[in-house]
């Protein structure tokens, strides 16, 4: 839906960001999030409406605002593509009504993005706009496909080509003769369906049919594809393999040398699809390490976290900490949600006088650090059977009172250890997880057809809802567990994992993957 105009204006204020009416065309470079631009970034942080291609990842949209318009022009073979008129059409529409509009463009957009285009567009409409700079495909391949584009003793110069010209072109207005000559390393952008053709004309022109030539799919992607191969085969790989865009292909003797290491598919996870099955924003620092073990990482949360059905028990034990002890922290929902609430009583951490503090393992600590706090005991091994024993230990000889801030469901194993110890246990739910109860169609999609390498399991909880939701379907994927316990409950299930943390965490589980993907043949 659109954003609001308030929004829209408070996001503007930043510095370097222009006025209602206004249209930035930014390049999104070649695939990987992570190559677009800081400006980049800055436009769709502040943009009303993000005009986005197909081949400009969706993880780039993760920058925008919440309440902006968010509008894809079409996918192949999904979706009917939207003409250049009408992408000309809806982007000065947008910016006469006052907005600011954001152009996605896969690369760079002056490199056959059809950017003059859009420029004349929005000139003949009297609007101001901006153009970003992107990575272009050409020069992201070589890095990632383990080829440099020149080189002194082969290549003096690079020469982008295109290999799909205007459709109503009869004739070609390249010089094949200048090309096949040309000193140095071609690139041939958009040459699938016209392979034959281009590769043809620069054979009759003079080039050698062995000239190397290497053939790059979805560059910089987690599935990108490197074939290596000749001038005068390249076609009939595309068209043996079945190819399908975006490609580009390399031609030159830079490509028999390769005189990089192919560091982006050599990456332990390369090729891995991963899903992560905790709340979203519990998952970001995984899906960025994963991510750079060169995993496509998927986020399909099993459990959501809203408040208590009653803040009553907390707010009551909010109002005499005195009371306690010890508070216990058995995760980090725990931890934020307990201090939020003390903050929202108007109280903040020195509320909580001399209690200490326990936490179940090192993420539920780094919460509390966040908080500018510091555990007072973090157990061994991280789980609850571990922290009740230390705790035990710790009280030995006195009777301590606790208090259990906790989820509205979950295991016992804390209360009734500490209990039957003899000490005072309250325990308040501080908030209340729930089980996703619809998947993301994509997800149970590739789920179904056997596309996915390894779905986390990080909770006893998560693994009830993730065969509730994907069933049988969850045999045709590796399962890595977070613990023992969470295993057992698998196999409780009908699910043998395959893959278990030695250390109870994300990164534990982050860990086992690795080691189970460098065994695998």
């Amino acid at each position: 839906m659109e954003g609001s105009r308030s929004q829209a204006s408070a996001a503007r204020s930043q510095p370097g960001i222009v006025a209602f009416g206004t249209v930035a065309l930014v390049g999104a470079g070649p695939g990987d999030p992570g190559l677009i631009t800081l400006r980049g970034v800055e436009c769709l942080a502040a943009a009303d409406v993000v005009l986005y291609d197909y081949l400009a990842n969706a993880r780039l949209l993760e920058h925008c605002r919440p309440g902006a318009l968010l509008v894809c022009l079409g996918k192949h073979g999904r979706d009917r593509i939207l003409s250049q008129d009408e992408i000309n059409a809806r982007m000065t529409s947008e910016a006469l009504a006052g907005r600011y509009v954001v152009r996605l463009k896969g690369g760079d957009p002056a490199v056959f993005a059809r950017c003059s285009e859009e420029i004349a567009a929005l000139e003949a409409a009297g609007l101001r706009y901006e153009v970003v700079p992107g990575i272009t495909t050409a020069l992201a391949a070589g890095s990632h496909a383990g080829i440099a584009l020149t080189d002194r003793r082969h290549a003096s110069a690079v020469a982008l080509v295109t290999g799909h010209e205007q459709d109503d072109q009869s004739t070609s207005k390249l010089d094949y003769a200048a090309l096949a000559k040309f000193p140095g390393t071609l690139v041939f952008y958009m040459g699938v369906t016209s392979a034959g053709a281009w590769t043809k004309q620069l054979i009759e022109a003079g080039m050698p049919d062995d000239t190397p030539a290497a053939v790059i799919r979805r560059c910089s992607w987690p599935d990108q594809e490197t074939h290596v191969t000749t001038l005068a085969d390249v076609a009939e790989m595309m068209k043996r393999l079945k190819l399908r865009p975006p490609v580009l292909t390399i031609v030159g003797q830079t490509v028999a040398e390769r005189s990089m290491h192919s560091w982006f598919a050599e990456r332990p996870l390369f090729g891995q699809k991963i899903v992560l099955t905790r709340p979203e924003e519990q998952c970001l620092e995984a899906r960025r390490k994963l991510t750079d073990l060169g995993a496509d990482v998927l986020l399909q949360p099993a459990i959501s976290i809203g408040p208590p059905d009653d803040w009553a028990p907390l707010d009551a034990a909010l109002a005499r900490p005195e009371d306690f002890d010890w508070i216990i922290f058995s995760s980090v929902n725990g931890v934020e949600a307990f201090l939020r609430r003390l903050a929202y009583s108007g109280r903040d951490a020195r509320a909580l006088g001399r209690a200490k503090l326990a936490a179940i393992g090192p993420g539920t600590a780094d919460a509390l650090a966040a908080w500018r706090l510091r555990a007072d005991l973090v157990p061994s091994e991280f789980r609850a059977e571990s922290l009740a024993a230390a705790l035990v230990t710790e009280a030995k000889g006195t009777q301590r009172r606790f208090l259990l801030v906790r989820a509205s469901r979950g295991r016992e194993v804390l209360a009734e250890s500490l209990t039957a110890a003899g000490h005072a246990v309250t325990q308040a739910v501080a908030y209340r997880s729930t089980d996703v109860t619809a998947p993301n169609p994509e997800i149970a999609a590739l789920l179904k057809e056997g596309k996915i390498d390894w779905v986390t399991v990080t909770s006893s909880a998560i693994a009830r809802s993730l065969v509730a939701l994907f069933g049988d379907d969850l045999r045709k994927t590796k399962l890595a567990s977070i613990s023992p316990i969470t295993s057992g409950v698998l196999r409780e299930l009908g699910f043998e994992p395959a893959a278990e943390a030695k250390e109870f965490t994300l990164d534990g589980i982050v860990r086992a993957i690795v080691a189970k993907a460098s065994v695998e043949p």
